[in-house]
């Protein structure tokens, strides 16, 4: 049976149409204290796919009561799908006294998890946190298919050399162009500056794939290199579409024609499903 969190309850039905399994009717309730109750009534034994983005602290809480609730409904596994996973970014502690967060998260997540899926961690090395059996299924090629099919000379790019794998992944699904990567420096947490690639833009559709995108500031940034390098149409792509606070905002100023996201995080951008990439992987965790 799959099992949504709140936050990925769409995501959930098309995992359980690619599966061929029946979908929960979880309940999502909330005590005057504020303290969150997550229950699953209808649960009957079996396999249980959890299926739970962790964007917020209240959805890290669901997740371990959802688990803990198919337990004691008997569930016989329970599979922990994380499409986005929160505080995977935290995946070293940066200064003296700080936490591991991600490393917090994931030995949390896996005293009620046999297995775990994760999409596009920010850090594959985040899996070694798990003390169960994890897959990472990579879904930047879904990425591709809501692009317009008649894209001139496109130019795949990446914010940087790290997430040129998702760049080509793009590429390759789309089925040609050429793939490049910006210059990328961190000087904090909300402060990158980026640096033009070496490929002409110049009469070019280009498409900015990236895992991420929280702030929009440096794929806004990007944008504005492109336009003044003279990009004839602009798309930005990325797996998890968080677009927190006025990202968006930034991106259409920018002038991006199309933003691009999958359903690992649910809004509006969200034009394709990572279902098939995670139901294949769930299959794999089965017949491990």
């Amino acid at each position: 049976m799959i099992v949504p969190g709140a936050a990925s309850q769409v995501l959930a039905a098309r995992l359980a149409t690619e599966l061929g399994e029946p979908l929960a009717a979880v309940e999502y309730d909330c005590f005057p204290d504020g303290e969150t109750l997550a229950t699953v009534p209808d649960f009957d034994g079996g396999r249980a796919v959890v299926v739970a983005t962790t964007g917020s602290n209240d959805a890290w809480v669901e997740l371990l009561q959802l688990q803990d609730a198919v337990r004691e409904a008997g569930a016989s596994e329970v599979v922990t799908v994380l499409p986005y996973m929160g505080y995977a970014r935290q995946d070293q502690s940066f200064e003296a006294g700080q936490p591991v967060s991600a490393r917090a998260m994931a030995r949390a997540v896996s005293t009620g998890a046999d297995r775990v899926v994760l999409v596009n961690p920010h850090e594959d090395a985040v899996a070694d946190f798990f003390a169960c059996h994890v897959t990472v299924c990579d879904a930047a090629g879904r990425l591709a298919e809501p692009l317009p099919g008649n894209l001139d000379d496109p130019l795949f790019l990446s914010p940087d050399a790290g997430a040129v794998g998702l760049a080509e992944a793009a590429r390759d699904a789309y089925g040609g162009g050429e793939v490049d990567f910006f210059e990328k420096t961190r000087h904090s947490g909300i402060d990158v500056e980026i640096s033009p690639s070496d490929a002409d833009a110049a009469g070019r559709s280009v498409v900015l794939v990236d895992d991420i995108v929280a702030t929009g500031s440096t794929m806004s940034e990007a944008v504005a290199h492109l336009s003044a390098d003279g990009a004839d149409r602009v798309f930005a792509a990325c797996v998890h579409p968080l677009l927190a606070g006025n990202a968006r905002l930034k991106l259409e100023r920018a002038g991006i024609e199309r933003i691009i996201g999958t359903d690992t995080v649910e809004r509006d951008v969200s034009r394709v499903s990572v279902a098939p990439v995670v139901a294949a992987a769930v299959d794999a965790v089965e017949a491990a």
